[in-house]
């Protein structure tokens, strides 16, 4: 293939393609889960219903979050230019492939619809690992790990849809929340104290290795025993503990001035509802609360607002604009946070309106990604406002 065909900005570089493919799958997932909850639509996939959406959420939407990330911080990291144009083309072509073979089952033999899925995260760890290896900064070799060990926990949720394993799915799926959430806290202590500096004047962030240990530690100490099936007071326990070394951590970085700049406030914000799963976490452990308010504390809450965040700034600045959110994207970012509030909190504290709850969080939640995508999509696909390469 000719590289020429493929060279617009768009696959420049991995966050433009990558992110402007999870806002819309964003919307389409959704949209697409919300009329199979209201039962308008009954389709035949190759995941059970509540599978297929806990598996597309993670290793379809926020998958491709980390993906446009990782492929753009590696070419800051190393210095070395990451896949671009066709290869990227090619990478976001075997992600789409995964979001659609599983709707050909009754076609497609299940072990290929499994493998296509499967592929994609050997591939992006393989792009992502070769400039990381050929600069030697080997330290971040730590991601391709993390990386690898989410495609472990993919291959658990396949290997029980082939019929190889037995109750392995929901293992499969703690282990890939577990690592996303690790994977947001390693980047939160990189990006938040610089983001907040930036964002802010004459601010200091304070960053403490010890801190930033006992809060990643302590975390996967709380997945760990998720995914083992360990409750009662030992998880409550660490739960607590990482709600407290967690907020410890943030309290260095904060600083009040946040709340006037939106681009600073989402990923606080964020942050909180990663805390509050933890402290949903510790009241499941004693069924106080269903864990699946938790998890989607993670889910929604921690995953979707930083994202989303994340996603807003890092286009910004890698489009060479203004580091300044519009009024529009300001109101995505309340969406986002409405869609959390009406999806873990007010259930946890009236149930029985459970239902009408997830209504407003899904329509709050596809008013937020419609907005990104309606205002993002032109930046991403758009050369640099600063007229550099990238």
């Amino acid at each position: 293939m000719n590289k020429q065909i493929l060279n617009y900005p768009i696959f420049a570089l991995g966050f433009r393609v990558f992110f402007a493919l999870a806002g819309l799958f964003a919307l389409i997932a959704i949209a697409l889960w919300s009329s199979i909850f209201k039962g308008s639509l009954i389709i035949d996939n190759y995941y059970p219903t509540t599978v297929w959406h806990a598996h597309e959420m993670l290793l379809g939407y926020s998958m491709a979050v980390i993906a446009g990330f990782l492929l753009t911080a590696v070419k800051n990291w190393t210095g070395i230019q990451t896949i671009q144009n066709d290869k990227l083309a090619g990478l976001c072509l075997l992600w789409v492939y995964g979001r659609i073979v599983c709707f050909y089952s009754e076609l497609l033999p299940d072990f290929f619809i499994a493998l296509i899925d499967f592929s994609f995260l050997p591939a992006l760890a393989y792009f992502i690992a070769k400039p990381i290896i050929k600069s030697g900064n080997l330290k971040n070799l730590f991601f391709i790990v993390l990386l690898l060990f989410i495609a472990l926990g993919n291959a658990l949720i396949h290997a029980e849809i082939l019929g190889i394993t037995e109750n392995t799915a929901f293992t499969g799926l703690n282990l890939v929340i577990g690592i996303i959430i690790m994977i947001i806290l390693v980047i939160a202590g990189r990006v938040f104290p610089f983001f907040t500096e930036r964002g802010l004047k004459g601010v200091m962030s304070i960053r403490n290795p010890l801190y930033d240990l006992i809060s990643i530690a302590s975390s996967v100490l709380v997945f760990t025993l998720l995914i083992f099936d360990i409750s009662g007071v030992f998880l409550a326990i660490s739960a607590l503990l990482a709600v407290t070394a967690n907020s410890v951590r943030i309290a260095g970085w904060y600083d009040a001035r946040i709340w006037y700049v939106p681009l600073l406030w989402v990923l606080y914000i964020g942050y909180a509802w990663i805390l509050l799963g933890f402290v949903f976490i510790a009241l499941s452990s004693f069924t106080i609360i269903p864990t699946s308010l938790a998890i989607h504390a993670f889910t929604v809450g921690g995953i979707g607002v930083l994202t989303l965040g994340m996603m807003a700034r890092v286009s910004l600045g890698h489009t060479g604009r203004i580091l300044k959110a519009s009024n529009t994207i300001a109101i995505a970012f309340i969406l986002i946070n409405v869609a959390t509030l009406f999806r873990v909190l007010l259930p946890a504290l009236v149930p029985s309106w459970y239902g009408g709850f997830i209504v407003v969080s899904i329509y709050s939640w596809l008013a937020a990604f419609s907005l990104f995508v309606f205002i993002y999509t032109p930046i991403l696909s758009s050369p640099r406002a600063d007229g550099q390469v990238g």
